[in-house]
């Protein structure tokens, strides 16, 4: 058996769980989601938790075991918690701020770059360094923190560039001047 695949996923007070053949539906005070389980795995609803159960132990059913829990567990908590990244923009010169429901960046290019939330994302700016994107999908959360960290990369020589919050970045020695 798996073991993350074998845990149950407990359902928290105020979140609905449909399961209709392979298709799993959450709903809870942040919103819904849904998902499809691949093939072989079954899932099933018992008095209060969700069981993932697999029908062999074939190398590949046995990926798909853990990965349908996890994917469900991140439903869960997402409907009740709802996921967040935060980021930092560092250089001179480098910031953010909110246009709306957007964000334009000012990352050292000659124009200003500007990110268009998708559906189920909102941006909040803390500071003109510091921002934070929040969803209640975490693959759509940690997506679009990717694509805006892909902006400008940190750079290995200065360190400029956007970075998650508490990111190290291993820093190379320049060029050795006489």
């Amino acid at each position: 058996m798996s073991k993350s695949g074998r845990l149950p996923v407990t359902i928290p007070s105020g979140v609905q769980v449909t399961v209709e053949g392979r298709d799993v539906t959450v709903q809870g005070p942040k919103g819904t989601l849904r998902h499809t389980v691949a093939e072989p795995i079954d899932v099933v609803r018992e008095d209060g938790v969700i069981r993932v159960t697999r029908p062999n132990d074939d190398g590949p059913v046995r990926a798909l075991h853990g990965l349908s829990r996890t994917l469900i567990a991140n439903m869960v908590t997402g409907v009740t918690d709802g996921y967040s990244k935060t980021l930092e923009i560092v250089g001179v010169g480098y910031r953010v701020q909110a246009k709306g429901s957007d964000l334009e960046f000012a990352l050292g290019f000659s124009h200003p770059v500007t990110i268009h939330p998708p559906e189920g994302i909102t941006f909040r700016v803390e500071a003109p360094t510091r921002f934070v994107v929040e969803g209640i999908d975490k693959q759509a959360v940690g997506e679009i923190a990717a694509q805006i960290r892909k902006l400008r990369k940190p750079d290995p020589y200065k360190g400029k560039g956007v970075r998650y919050q508490g990111e190290k970045i291993r820093r190379k020695v320049g060029k050795a001047g006489k």
